[in-house]
């Protein structure tokens, strides 16, 4: 049995218009062009990024900026432009070579006391610059001869005072390069150092939960199994460890929208009210864009608490708490507030400085993250509770 034969065209770059062949080509090299211009950016961007690369570079371009004046300038008044060049080249190799072993002098003489740096980097330089001024001199002089009439020693003063000024210039260089990088490098441990404080005392604050919250939710556990309300303890339980993972969990140094803070301020409430049961009811009143709002992490919790404390469990019939949130003018504000028996002036006036541990915790935590753009202020109500007021900006973007 006979197969079908099949016939498969080939096409050959010759058989193309050459139209076709000329913008082939074009993108070809186009690409090829913006492949390796983009690689050999990056790759110049990361050796550049270590000093020992930042170092040569500046040597270099230093060096060849000198070579290039010294050239230049003397372009006009020089015969033999081939030797002159030669000339040239050799000076700055040899002033290449003499900075290099400089600067590992320099290397040896940064840690020692002031004095003994400050003479010890003359003597390298005033070395340094015999030597070049010796190479210089004596290289124009095998070149050109004694061409002027000029005394020897006035031509050796002449090229040591010139390599001299050439050298300390590259030494003042180098020494202030060198303070600056150093300078910049204990800047940026000190502000590392104060931010992993300033990031130790946010953790220290958040992480102070209070113990009478723990002893009364253990408590009426306890006292639930006593009962042998087994399933309500078991729910309280859970409901302890989602509120305790959720306050672990959250770095105090990141923010959370409003939205996702109430959320664990109703973990809380949830084992609130299996103690308080009817005797604790929650209003919440959050308006516009305030749920988008960033705010620090459980900073409602504290406030809730104490309004819980001295507000709700001070009522025989109970009480309701109110929150309310509105974006104006660029700033968040916050209000938390109770019906119960408000406070005396005195205690008052104390809150979030001395007076409680929870409502100082927070006002250092505002503070230590807002500084000056942060308010907050305590009130008795005028129909009996006590209100209190935050405001700080109003920020929304990545969340913790």
């Amino acid at each position: 049995m006979l197969r079908p034969m099949v016939f498969r065209q080939r096409v050959s770059p010759f058989s193309m218009k050459p139209g076709n062949i000329s913008m082939a080509a074009a993108e070809l090299s186009g690409a090829v062009r913006d492949f390796m211009g983009h690689n050999a950016f990056q790759w110049l961007s990361e050796r550049l990024a270590a000093p020992q690369w930042q170092y040569w570079a500046l040597q270099l371009s230093g060096w060849g900026g000198y070579t290039l004046l010294i050239f230049v300038g003397s372009f006009f008044w020089v015969e033999n432009h081939w030797l002159h060049s030669g000339y040239i080249a050799v000076a700055t190799s040899s002033g290449v070579m003499l900075s290099e072993c400089m600067r590992r002098c320099f290397q040896r003489l940064w840690n020692k006391p002031d004095a003994a740096r400050l003479f010890g980097t003359l003597g390298v330089v005033i070395l340094a610059a015999l030597v070049w001024a010796a190479i210089k001199f004596g290289g124009s002089l095998w070149l050109y001869g004694k061409e002027r009439d000029e005394h020897p020693a006035v031509l050796a003063i002449y090229w040591f005072s010139y390599s001299f000024l050439i050298m300390m210039t590259w030494a003042a260089l180098y020494y202030g390069i060198k303070y600056y990088q150093t300078s910049q490098t204990q800047q940026e441990k000190a502000l590392r150092a104060e931010s992993m404080a300033h990031q130790a005392k946010l953790k220290m604050l958040r992480y102070q939960l209070n113990p009478h919250f723990l002893f009364n939710t253990l408590n009426a556990i306890s006292t639930l199994i006593l009962d042998k309300q087994g399933r309500t303890a078991n729910d309280m339980v859970s409901r302890l460890s989602q509120f305790l993972r959720y306050s672990l969990d959250n770095d105090p140094m990141l923010k959370v929208t409003l939205a996702k803070e109430v959320e664990a301020l109703m973990l809380y409430l949830d084992i609130e009210k299996v103690r308080f049961a009817d005797r604790l009811g929650v209003s919440l009143d959050l308006e516009g864009e305030s749920p988008r709002a960033l705010v620090p992490s459980l900073l409602l919790q504290p406030l809730v608490e104490n309004a819980i404390k001295y507000g709700i469990s001070q009522c025989e019939w109970g009480g309701e708490i109110t929150i309310k949130a509105r974006v104006f003018a660029g700033e968040l504000l916050l209000e938390v507030s109770d019906n119960g028996p408000g406070m005396p002036e005195d205690k008052l006036a104390a809150l979030g400085s001395g007076y409680g541990v929870g409502i100082r915790n927070t006002c250092e935590r505002l503070r230590a993250l807002y500084g000056e753009e942060q308010k907050v202020r305590f009130r008795n109500r005028d129909g009996g509770g006590l209100a209190v007021h935050i405001r700080i900006p109003y920020e929304t973007g990545r969340t913790g």
